[in-house]
């Protein structure tokens, strides 16, 4: 395999799992100056973002939706 498909890969693995990171901080019970911060803490930093937001950052809530219309 080469060099530039582990890469690709990798970039679309981490792009997932920012998503889905962003998520669940929108989706927690912080407050919004937290949730701002650690959107842009994982967006801007994503490999360390996503380690820190992993072991310490806000957490949704199961069966609470993403917005107060869903």
């Amino acid at each position: 395999m080469e060099h530039g498909h582990l890469w690709i890969t990798l970039a679309v693995l981490l792009a997932v799992l920012e998503v889905w990171a962003i998520k669940r901080i929108i989706g927690s019970p912080a407050r919004a100056e937290n949730k701002m911060m650690w959107i842009v803490f994982v967006v801007f930093v994503p490999v360390i973002g996503l380690i820190a937001w992993g072991l310490s950052g806000p957490k949704s809530r199961p069966g609470v939706p993403l917005s107060k219309e869903g």
